[in-house]
């Protein structure tokens, strides 16, 4: 807004000096009003940031039931121009774009068996560990309807797995380390690329028999696939911060459809990498909801902390988003561009409403017998002030339709 007004002040100016001739031809109304209307740039662009200012104050007003309905809490005026205006949004991956846990998502049967018995014998087994790997098993057979028996004999193999005697029969769940340590192998090509994509597999043994290997990885959330779609289709670029290894990031990614990531990159790095994206001329967001990403919060030209982040990174951040919810971002995003809208389409209309008021209260057309009382003035000014807060208030009621909202 600022370099808007001193554009804006430029040119009043410079036009000051090419109507020295009009003055001579028309008696000098002409430059009187253009100086009535700019005074001088300094002027102008004080009193066009100074409205500016109340413009976002009114309009910000406006839009503070339906942030507080998305759960967002704006710390910062100046973050909803940037964030208007941003081309790039770099995301953490984990308990961001991911849920941060452990989940099932494939389950390749062998030797005859289905995914149905793969699961059930592997869950019944886990259902007495709290091991991780463990929950996320379990919790898959449960969301999947499968039923499985209590174990019996259940012991733990140490840094290798889980073993223990499920309908009678002996059933172990290990790790790829067991299988190369007991001499067993497993070649198949849905093996091999589960484990390329950086999932961890982990394989199931019936009688000393593997009957089924169990890939899983940080499970991706649903509403991430939503959010990144209405983030490109906004010609916004998603971005992928993450320490996972490249395979895992190239796996996410393929999923999610992103543009662009970073693997293996640790927590003291990932503001280097943002001013990275940076450099490519690019306005950029952050999101983000841990400690290691706070130094990124504040690197980037507008911080958003995301679900129940920790207090630093909700400190470092411009925008909180209190949802663990990344379709709340696009949102927000298109808020902070209609916002905008609003802003100029009320500085436009304050200045060209000025632009005729003040040459007539200065006297202007005193000699055809218009002049504007100290008393009209007021009331035309104050009339001015309705007309912003009309239209902010237009801006809300469109957006509380849209969204649904009453």
């Amino acid at each position: 807004m600022r370099r808007l007004a001193a554009r804006l002040g430029k040119r009043l100016k410079a036009s000051r000096a090419m109507l020295v001739t009009a003055e001579s031809c028309t008696g000098g109304w002409v430059a009187q009003a253009v100086t009535a209307v700019a005074g001088s740039s300094d002027w102008f662009e004080r009193g066009f940031v100074t409205y500016s200012n109340d413009a976002k104050r009114e309009l910000l007003g406006v839009r503070a039931d339906t942030l507080a309905r998305r759960g967002a809490v704006l710390k910062d005026l100046a973050s909803v121009e940037t964030l208007g205006s941003t081309s790039a949004i770099n995301s953490d991956k984990t308990g961001t774009l991911t849920e941060g846990r452990f989940g099932v998502t494939d389950i390749v049967p062998l030797d005859g068996r289905t995914e149905h018995d793969v699961l059930r014998l592997a869950a019944a087994l886990e259902s007495r560990s709290e091991h991780p790997i463990a929950a996320g098993i379990v919790r898959a057979a449960t969301e999947r309807g499968a039923q499985y028996p209590a174990p019996y004999e259940f012991a733990a193999i140490p840094g290798k797995g889980a073993q223990g005697t499920v309908d009678g029969v002996a059933v172990k769940v290990v790790s790829p380390g067991f299988l190369k340590e007991h001499g067993l192998a497993v070649v198949d090509a849905r093996v091999t690329r589960l484990a390329e994509q950086g999932k961890t597999v982990v394989y199931v043994l019936a009688e000393g028999k593997v009957i089924g290997a169990i890939a899983l990885a940080d499970i991706i959330r649903p509403e991430s696939r939503e959010a990144l779609g209405r983030l490109k289709a906004m010609g916004i670029k998603p971005i992928m911060l993450t320490g996972d290894s490249a395979a895992v990031a190239r796996w996410v990614a393929g999923e999610l459809g992103l543009d662009d990531y970073f693997a293996e990159v640790l927590p003291d790095q990932k503001a280097a990498k943002i001013e990275e994206v940076k450099r490519r001329g690019l306005t950029v967001a952050m999101v983000g909801d841990g400690v290691n990403d706070a130094p990124a919060l504040v690197a980037a030209d507008v911080g958003i902390a995301i679900g129940a982040g920790t207090d630093v990174a909700i400190e470092a951040a411009d925008i909180v988003l209190v949802r663990s919810d990344p379709r709340d971002v696009p949102a927000i995003v298109q808020l902070a561009r209609a916002t905008y809208r609003k802003m100029v389409q009320n500085l436009w209309w304050a200045t060209g409403y000025n632009a005729v008021a003040i040459p007539l209260a200065a006297g202007v057309l005193a000699r055809a017998g218009i002049l504007l009382s100290p008393a009209v003035g007021a009331v035309l000014m104050s009339v001015s002030t309705v007309v912003v807060a009309l239209n902010a208030q237009l801006l809300g009621r469109g957006r509380r339709t849209a969204s649904g909202v009453s």
